[in-house]
């Protein structure tokens, strides 16, 4: 196809800025359906974005013919169904972050799509990112040398509120955990994409909130393939707000965040240096171009059902002995 026509399934607020303008704005792409539950807020979104169907039942955006591929952008707990859904309508579906709530939910999703010969693509939108292009041309340039270890460090205070409803990010039924989920798969995923995937792993999550059996601290220490060491700390309930990762190679180390918008700081021998890396103005506007690219042969998207999968399992193999002992189960 020479311009692939979008459905979005679920127009919340994800879709608002950073993910649904992208639709229009990729080269060879429309945004022709959109979908949400409740048709009032289906139509007002289809007026304001300027999409010309707009949907309150699912199955009718999927086999509607003038829709090629869908994005699902509802909350984890319907990843599954959804994709599937789509995947066996023989389009190709792109889901937005965490894949699913589980690696398991994840294997059916890639099952389908091996049995419908249909691609999945998953919104880890950082690995097309401007910024982290740069950051992985430093390092598959050798700007710091061999890379030999990783640390993250996450950490911001609670959000939640005493007697305030707590936000579906946080309630493990239907985001698969807490904000460990939410926010650090994006580093996991990206370090996977930068240094390469996670050989073992293993770690410790814990809860010190009460409103949720989410978890809120996390600790991880992994061997990457290559034989890089890394390690891992993040915490959403301490007062102190930090967003760093650092990669330590034989001639230097580089420094980034992985959800601000602050330089780079590559420092060697030769000093500190500070590179500019803003964020696009859609910023899944670059992912979302390298999806239509392969849709229509031009190119490949970076960021498959595959290596989502990658980070799932890591997900789960960090999670998955605090899930058991505050019985968090999946349907």
């Amino acid at each position: 196809m020479d311009t692939v026509r979008w459905g979005i399934i679920g127009v919340g607020d994800v879709t608002e800025a950073k993910s649904g303008p992208g639709f229009q704005q990729a080269e060879g792409s429309s945004l022709v359906a959109v979908m949400r539950r409740d048709g009032e807020k289906a139509a007002d979104y289809a007026r304001r974005h300027g999409v010309p169907r707009w949907y309150d039942d699912a199955e009718a955006l999927i086999h509607d013919p003038d829709v090629d591929a869908v994005y699902v952008a509802t909350p984890p707990d319907s990843h599954r169904d959804y994709a599937v859904r789509v995947l066996e309508a023989g389009k190709p579906v792109y889901v937005e972050k965490p894949m699913a709530r589980t690696a398991a939910e994840c294997e059916d999703v890639l099952a389908a799509a091996e049995r419908v010969g249909q691609p999945v693509f998953v919104a880890y939108y950082r690995r097309a990112m401007p910024r982290f292009v740069t950051v992985k041309r430093l390092l598959d340039d050798g700007a710091i040398g061999e890379v030999h270890a990783v640390a993250v460090h996450a950490s911001k205070p609670s959000a939640l509120a005493d007697g305030a409803d707590v936000p579906w990010r946080v309630r493990p039924e239907v985001a698969g955990g807490g904000l460990f989920v939410d926010l650090a798969s994006h580093t996991l995923d990206l370090l996977d994409h930068l240094l390469g995937p996670v050989a073992r792993v293993t770690g410790y999550a814990a809860r010190f909130g009460r409103m949720t059996t989410a978890e809120d601290v996390v600790s991880a220490s992994f061997e990457l393939e290559s034989g890089a060491l890394g390690s891992g700390l993040w915490s959403y309930g301490t007062a102190e707000e930090r967003d760093e990762v650092r990669i330590l190679g034989s001639a230097g180390t580089l420094r980034f965040s992985t959800f601000g918008q602050e330089p780079l700081v590559l420092t060697t021998a030769a000093g500190e240096q500070h590179i500019e890396a803003p964020y696009p103005a859609t910023v899944q506007l670059p992912l979302i171009q390298s999806v239509v690219d392969e849709l229509t042969g031009r190119g490949t998207c970076p960021s498959t059902g595959a290596s989502a999968m990658r980070t799932a399992r890591v997900v789960d193999a960090l999670l998955d002995e605090h899930r058991a002992r505050h019985a968090i189960t999946f349907a």
